[in-house]
């Protein structure tokens, strides 16, 4: 059965129907005038000269590194506390992951730890906004320029966020978003490359593409000529249609959330058994998601235990995130072993997902606060 109240829920009104419909009436459903409003409202937001609509921000991640020209033998320095798309593209395009453990104030990967893995085959970090959460996107960048590599900034979590007067996006040579449907906004499937890079753009609309050349303004490209090895990793116009709607109301859903992640701070500020999220005083957070860690001293057995029991209260919760080195397919093949990122590893056993939404109301907080309230209340019971 369905959680009463859901994990995430995207907010789709008439205006993103009548936006998809019109595209459905126009017989124009790909490659078509959506996908160019959506690529210019997305670069005006966060200030570059370059935006690239695709289908996913994997795929982006991936058409950024094939830009970059990364390949086999080269190594990329990233988190292994993150959703595992952020580490799968280095893969695919026959480079090596080098992971740098986490904070575990900002869990995001610590900045000493990311300098200290570079080596002469790195040709690139990788950095995440885990969460959303801007911190040290500004130390990242930093190392960056005195290691001469280029910042990949994997900011599919972070769309209408900033650090300083610096929107998500903007601090790497490249960055890339994701518009799945329990982001900020949504596109159902979906992604966007942004840059001021204009021949890094220029490869990236070629790679989604086929590898088809990317035509001069006013000219027609040759459909059937292709100058480089590429894929189809296009944005269809009826995703564009619902980007454009959506990136239309982005204010709007970044007050609703934070009207949100507000109601959760003030409900469970008095929990001692619960770490809430960290942000830079500096930042603004449009918030993804609304993560939490029990205490030091939980185990993971009992954070699932806390999970089923919400879930048997019909509320959505989920462990965020597992660790990437853990996943079976990289411990196999790079054989990677526990303990070897130990802060990745004991913040990840600790973490919980609470529903989280635009039009989450204060009565469904205040019964999901309840809810856990409660299964700690057993949990700690059981531990006496």
């Amino acid at each position: 059965m369905s959680a009463e109240i859901p994990l995430s829920k995207p907010d789709i009104t008439q205006a993103e129907i009548d936006a998809v419909v019109d595209v459905l009436r126009s017989g124009r459903l790909s490659i078509g005038p959506y996908q160019e409003r959506f690529e210019k409202l997305v670069a005006a937001r966060v200030g570059v000269d370059h935006a690239v609509a695709c289908s996913s921000g994997t795929a982006g991640l991936h058409m950024a590194l094939m830009g970059l020209g990364i390949g086999p033998g080269d190594e990329v320095v990233t988190t292994p506390f993150s959703f595992i798309a952020s580490a799968n593209p280095i893969l695919m395009v026959g480079a090596t992951p080098v992971f740098a453990d986490i904070c575990p104030k900002t869990m995001n990967a610590d900045p000493v730890k990311v300098e200290a893995a570079i080596t002469p085959r790195t040709r690139a970090i990788l950095a995440v906004e885990t969460f959303g959460n801007p911190a040290y996107m500004d130390h990242y960048a930093a190392i960056a320029a005195r290691h001469e590599l280029p910042l990949i900034e994997d900011c599919c979590e972070a769309m209408g966020c900033s650090l300083g007067r610096r929107a998500c996006g903007s601090f790497g040579r490249v960055g890339v978003f994701g518009f799945y449907p329990n982001k900020q906004i949504t596109t159902g499937e979906g992604g966007m490359i942004v840059t001021s890079d204009a021949r890094l753009a220029e490869i990236c609309r070629s790679l989604r593409s086929q590898g088809r050349p990317t035509p001069a303004p006013g000219q027609e490209v040759n459909w059937l000529q292709h100058e480089r090895l590429g894929y189809n990793f296009r944005l269809d116009e009826m995703s564009a249609a619902l980007g454009v709607t959506q990136m239309k109301r982005l204010d709007e859903f970044i007050q609703k959330r934070q009207r949100v992640a507000e109601m959760y701070f003030n409900r469970l500020g008095g929990l001692s058994e619960i770490v809430l999220p960290t942000l830079p005083p500096e930042s603004v957070n449009s918030w993804f998601v609304f993560v939490v860690r029990l205490a030091a001293g939980y185990r993971r057995e009992e954070r699932d235990a806390i999970i089923a029991g919400l879930r048997r209260h019909e509320v959505g919760a989920r462990d965020y995130f597992p660790c990437i080195h853990l996943q079976p397919f990289y411990r196999r093949m790079l054989e990677f072993k526990p303990g070897d990122f130990p802060i990745a590893e004991t913040v990840s056993d600790r973490t919980l997902a609470l529903p989280f939404y635009n039009d989450l109301t204060a009565r469904d907080v205040d019964f999901v606060c309840r809810t856990l309230e409660l299964m700690l209340k057993r949990g700690n019971l059981g531990r006496s």
